[in-house]
């Protein structure tokens, strides 16, 4: 297949665009700037230049190919929802480049847009819990309307930790603010679980969806279903030497800020049992905790 692919230079981008060469097939990656379209070459594949918000070129992109993943989104901090309303109309475009063919599309969602406090599977829907989380919750809303209007529209749903060596999300988010602050925090008590998954098993997730997903499907990117925050924030504390302390989750966004603080105090355990089933994945890599303990988040 020659696979359209947005955020093809990003830490999970670049895994996927490897993984779908080294399996045979060919990639042609969105970049914006001369260094993207440099890396994406070096990688072996071709480049198309443009962003999310070049939406003539995006249908133009998906119309090109065999397929689409899109697996970018525009973050801006200042404006999230922006953000998500720049998601949506990307989706779209590619929707409208793979029109009245049985192409696939793989859009990416998150799994803690499910119910909080319970295990989720691949049957649930999303029920935001907050207006951040009902936003980012809009680019899966739309791609199931698209599957019942006869578009092949796939969602991955992914885990708030892709760890791995590269990661500057929210462990490495993480161990800066513990840095930073002198302290390494959990909530409350710190049982609450977040799914986890290295992202070189997300990128195989991600082909194996393309290759085998039947419209509307809905796919779990998670190896472990929940590692507890407190665990978390306890090899943190003992890597960079700091106190290991609980806060009260009122003061999440205090001491996390806006953002990270409504993720940190989600209780997101995640099955991903049946997309092993139906894709045959079977995770390689290593767990959070012992990529926490050797690999290269602290070497700086």
């Amino acid at each position: 297949m020659h696979v359209f692919v947005t955020g093809a230079t990003g830490l999970i981008g670049k895994a996927i665009t490897k993984d779908l060469i080294n399996a045979g097939h060919t990639v042609l990656g969105l970049a914006r700037s001369d260094n993207s379209a440099n890396e994406l070459v070096a990688l072996g594949a071709a480049v198309l230049r443009g962003s999310l918000q070049d939406l003539d070129i995006l249908k133009e992109g998906a119309a090109s190919s065999d397929g689409a993943i899109h697996v970018a989104f525009a973050h801006d901090h200042g404006d999230f929802f922006e953000s998500c309303n720049t998601d949506q109309r990307a989706v779209q475009a590619m929707a409208d480049g793979l029109a009245g063919s049985d192409r696939p599309l793989v859009v990416t969602s998150v799994t803690t847009l499910l119910p909080h406090g319970r295990l989720v599977t691949e049957d649930d829907s999303c029920f935001p819990t907050s207006p951040i989380f009902a936003a980012r919750g809009q680019c899966e809303t739309l791609a199931k309307k698209l599957a019942s209007n006869g578009s092949r529209a796939i969602i991955m749903r992914l885990p708030p930790t892709n760890h791995g060596d590269g990661d500057h999300v929210f462990v490495a988010r993480l161990i800066a603010l513990a840095r930073a602050k002198g302290v390494s925090v959990y909530l409350n008590d710190g049982q609450n679980r977040w799914p986890a998954v290295h992202y070189l098993d997300s990128a195989v997730a991600y082909r194996l969806a393309l290759e085998n997903g039947t419209a509307g499907s809905t796919f779990h990117a998670v190896a472990e279903q929940g590692v507890k925050m407190k665990d978390i924030a306890e090899v943190i504390g003992a890597k960079l030497g700091v106190p290991v302390v609980s806060k009260p989750s009122g003061e999440a966004e205090d001491h996390f800020g806006p953002f990270l603080g409504q993720v940190v105090t989600v209780d997101n355990p995640t099955s991903s049992f049946k997309t092993r089933e139906a894709l045959g994945w079977n995770p390689q890599q290593c767990g959070l905790l012992s990529d926490l303990e050797n690999g290269a988040y602290f070497s700086s």
